[in-house]
């Protein structure tokens, strides 16, 4: 294994890639993660199969009182000819604060209940507000792209940043909530915002699914000429 900086772009993408895998998988309308510092880091390059990084970093659960904890993750990008996502594995140090069960069917209870399909575009609005309301949709929105950013990440890759174009709550005969999101997804190597279209399955039991995710062409989200 191969010590590498850990300020350095090959550690923290790996580690982003990891807090992205980590925020569709517990991440949702009241819990997400964000990465704070890498501390450690190594490669090793695995013959036929590609290129491991193992990671030691902090994040902090940033809805919930920002409690700071830290983390170790394994992310393997593997040498496909097809694209393959990165394989992640986690471990806390610590075990999380803060259950948000009771928030989660609060927030689900009341999407159950409205009378009309919920519908909404640009959160953030222009100047980075986000209603009260809108804040479970908005950070759904961000855990479900946590599995997109890590399905289609590379070492060449740094999604970060994400917002809303437009969500619409999609009819269903169960109890699952389903959302239609366009989400603008920001590369940080390309400095490209990224157009994706992401069904999104959530119940508080049942936690996040994504049982589709598709890239757009540009094109589909610039304003058009009258």
């Amino acid at each position: 294994m191969e010590v590498i900086n850990p300020s350095h772009y090959p550690s923290s993408r790996a580690a982003t890639v990891a807090e992205n895998y980590i925020n569709y998988k517990l991440g949702g309308p009241h819990r997400l993660f964000s990465l704070i510092q890498v501390t450690q880091a190594g490669r090793e390059r695995i013959a036929r199969v590609g290129n491991k990084y193992s990671l030691s970093f902090s994040m902090e659960d940033f809805i919930n009182n920002k409690s700071i904890f830290n983390c170790n993750a394994d992310v393997i990008y593997y040498l496909t000819e097809k694209h393959t996502a990165p394989s992640v594995t986690f471990t806390f140090q610590t075990e999380l604060q803060h259950n948000t069960e009771d928030k989660d069917k609060e927030f689900y209870n009341r999407i159950r209940s409205q009378d009309q399909l919920l519908m909404a575009e640009d959160i953030p609005d222009k100047f980075g507000n986000v209603s009260s309301d809108m804040e479970p949709i908005w950070h759904l929105a961000l855990a479900a792209c946590g599995y997109v950013k890590w399905q289609n990440s590379t070492e060449e890759t740094n999604f970060k940043m994400a917002i809303i174009k437009s969500v619409k709550q999609q009819k269903r005969e169960d109890d699952i909530l389903e959302f239609h999101f366009l989400m603008l997804i920001h590369d940080m190597v390309s400095q490209e915002m990224i157009p994706w279209e992401i069904d999104t399955l959530w119940d508080p039991l049942g936690g996040l699914k994504i049982p589709k995710q598709v890239r757009l062409p540009k094109q589909c989200c610039m304003p058009q000429d009258n």
